[in-house]
């Protein structure tokens, strides 16, 4: 199995360091990554300025461009015969609305536009912590093994986002669950002429049992998100991943 794997956080990020790990026991990796960070930049795509694509290592490629901009050269001009795109591990949730705002998320919208199936994969960060990398991947492992063999609804691509619980259980809940569609806290504080964001991603509004809700309670939250978004047909029923 020839797997591709991206993010928005950079190729140096750890999170990228710990996915690889997992997905190495699965087939064949290529990275195709970003060189710095792109967080928050949504899917943008680079079409008017050429993208330096440098190695940087054995089935490693560096890329001056968007998450979008990895997957689609990735998966046309590196590994086009890839069966699987992977993006993450984040650094920080992507639950409701962020997928809209997400680059990781972005990357594997964009492999599933061009017809792969992909998958985005975020870790919440709980208030004044720090992930533990190891800890997290071996939480991701036996949920890649299941989704892997899984048949993914074509039009679609999953978003799973591990949660930040104060233990060290590896076992974790996995909850396949709809998006939360309530938008976040926008607030900001002025500066001068100036307003600064001031929400907190941690008291964000939340509808029972939807991603948001199930993450923040310590499960593993995975939501099938459709590219035709008002055709709900292909919205997964609560529990399960192939309605």
């Amino acid at each position: 199995m020839k797997l591709v794997l991206t993010n928005d956080d950079g190729i140096d990020a750890p999170g990228l360091k710990a996915f690889e790990q997992v997905i190495r026991g699965f087939g064949s990796v290529i990275v195709v990554a970003p060189e710095s960070p792109n967080s928050g930049i949504g899917h943008k795509v680079t079409t008017k300025a050429p993208i330096k694509v440098e190695r940087a290592g054995k089935s490693r490629f560096r890329i001056t461009g968007t998450p979008a901009d990895c997957s689609r050269i990735a998966l046309t001009q590196i590994a086009p015969d890839a069966d699987w795109l992977f993006a993450g591990i984040n650094q920080g949730g992507n639950l409701g609305a962020d997928i809209y705002m997400s680059g990781t998320v972005a990357a594997a919208r964009e492999a599933a536009l061009l017809g792969f199936r992909a998958v985005a994969v975020s870790h919440y960060v709980a208030k004044n912590r720090q992930i533990d990398w190891d800890l997290a991947r071996l939480r991701v492992k036996s949920l890649i093994c299941r989704l892997i063999s899984e048949r993914l609804q074509p039009g679609c691509f999953l978003n799973v986002n591990l949660p930040h619980p104060a233990d060290d259980e590896t076992d974790l809940p996995v909850v396949f669950c709809s998006l939360d569609t309530n938008p976040h806290g926008v607030h900001y504080y002025k500066d001068g002429n100036q307003l600064i964001y001031d929400g907190d991603y941690h008291s964000r509004p939340r509808q029972p049992g939807r991603d948001v809700d199930v993450c923040f309670s310590g499960q593993i939250a995975v939501t099938q998100i459709p590219l035709e978004l008002g055709n709900h047909n292909t919205k997964p029923a609560e529990g399960q991943l192939n309605p």
